[in-house]
């Protein structure tokens, strides 16, 4: 592990206060769409008032500062400690959608309450799991994160989907001008400046997005100025055998996402993740959840959408995302404050977007690098078809809308379909471990860097 100055590891550098706020608030814009994406879809399939909807979007954001929290800084053997924030998964949108239809929210928050209790019972054996998780697999998975993030970027510089005027001129020249913006700021500046430089291109993006008339803070003034999130504010949880049923699926695939993020965070930041840290990882994804249920959010995963971020910044302290969890815990308590945050147009994340995702992709890239090719001629297979598989979700949505409905779930991620090829065929060709992987190579050979 990499270590600064002073003998701490960068993944747990204390950096000043005003630094901490700047990065951390980068982060949240960063995520902060993506974030508020799965409770106005619940809202609108349970037909939730007005007041209601706002409600669970404070209530979703407040515990994704508990979970970001409870992630970073951790708690006992709970929480992975890297910079990690969490969201609410987007592989539990369906069959939320479906509970909220036929049985209600207390339907949902009861499924989620069981399902947290479960991964969070089931992550020392998850864990165990490690093994099958060398570089081949690894750099394959974290490839197909950011494939599989890059058409949210573009979404977002058209206008965003179901926008009517989607694809205009003016959404692309602003993600265009944000794009170079960070582009610019890298190339001309270092330090500080460079670690903010996303940060600083969305604020670019805001002010060139005003004569665009994107640029609407209407809504702040309706706002209240205090919101404060109550247990079970729809009533008492039911709990219901095959809701339950299907949210431990969602789980499942969550834990292997998760896994797939984990990974990809400890590669940027220097921090080796083993069975320890994994499982610790997974219990906090496990109580975050069970977290949710009670305070009317949802199950929480780590957020691939900042894992660009980490490796487009440099910015490797977990204590930056852990200042990301307490601005979400105010944004939670404060609506006024997240409406002028949700005041940031689609086009303006794009430019973003896509600079992070693409880095994203790029580490993945880089993680193979340590891959063997020449002598072992099988491995190219491996990352060929997880790849295939794995994008087969981006590229064609509809392409397995005849499978059985309790597979969807796992049909629509790409990143779960690729993660479980890439240890299914790693397994069938290389057995348990990565056979090829170039340092290992070389330890066998005696040679050093």
């Amino acid at each position: 592990m990499a270590n600064t100055n002073n003998g701490v590891a960068p993944v747990d550098e204390m950096l000043p206060p005003g630094k901490l706020f700047l990065y951390g608030l980068q982060h949240v814009l960063a995520m902060y769409a993506g974030a508020v994406a799965v409770p106005l879809i619940i809202a609108g399939a349970a037909k939730l008032t007005p007041a209601q909807t706002a409600f669970l979007i404070n209530a979703d954001l407040f515990t994704c500062g508990i979970a970001t929290l409870l992630q970073t800084l951790g708690i006992w053997k709970i929480g992975i400690k890297i910079p990690v924030i969490q969201g609410v998964t987007f592989a539990a949108v369906t069959p939320m959608v479906i509970m909220a239809q036929t049985g209600g929210m207390t339907m949902i928050f009861g499924s989620v309450i069981v399902a947290g209790l479960f991964t969070f019972l089931a992550a020392p054996f998850f864990s165990r799991l490690i093994r099958f998780f060398p570089p081949i697999v690894t750099g394959t998975i974290i490839t197909i994160i950011g494939i599989s993030l890059l058409p949210v970027g573009i979404n977002w510089a058209g206008g965003g989907i179901g926008n009517k005027n989607f694809g205009s001129l003016s959404f692309i020249f602003i993600a265009f001008v944000v794009l170079i913006s960070i582009l610019l700021i890298n190339k001309l500046f270092t330090g500080f400046v460079s670690h903010i430089a996303v940060l600083l291109g969305l604020i670019i993006g805001l002010i060139v997005a005003v004569p665009f008339g994107l640029v609407s803070f209407a809504d702040v003034a309706d706002a209240p100025w205090i919101g404060i999130t109550t247990p079970f504010y729809f009533g008492f949880p039911i709990f219901d055998a095959g809701a339950i049923i299907s949210m431990i699926l969602v789980m499942l695939v969550v834990m292997v996402e998760s896994t797939g993020d984990f990974l990809a965070i400890g590669e940027m930041v220097g921090k080796k993740i083993g069975q320890e840290e994994l499982t610790a990882g997974l219990r906090a994804d496990g109580l975050a959840t069970a977290l949710g249920g009670v305070f009317n959010a949802f199950p929480y995963t780590a957020f691939a959408q900042n894992v660009g971020l980490v490796g487009l910044t440099g910015v490797k302290s977990r204590f930056v995302v852990a200042a990301s969890g307490i601005i979400l815990v105010v944004l939670g308590l404060f609506p006024k404050m997240a409406t002028i945050i949700a005041s940031l147009p689609n086009a303006v994340l794009g430019g973003a977007g896509i600079a992070m995702f693409g880095i994203v992709a790029a580490s993945g890239i880089k993680t193979l690098a340590k891959v063997d090719f020449e002598k072992n001629h099988t491995n190219i297979f491996i990352v060929a078809i997880s790849i295939g598989i794995g994008v087969i979700p981006v590229m064609v949505p509809n392409f397995f809308q005849n499978f059985p409905s309790w597979s969807q779930t796992i049909m629509h991620s790409g990143i779960t379909l690729g993660s479980i090829t890439a240890i299914i065929l790693n397994a069938f060709f290389n057995g348990s471990k990565g056979a090829g992987d170039l340092d290992e190579l070389k330890a066998n050979a005696g040679i050093r860097e």
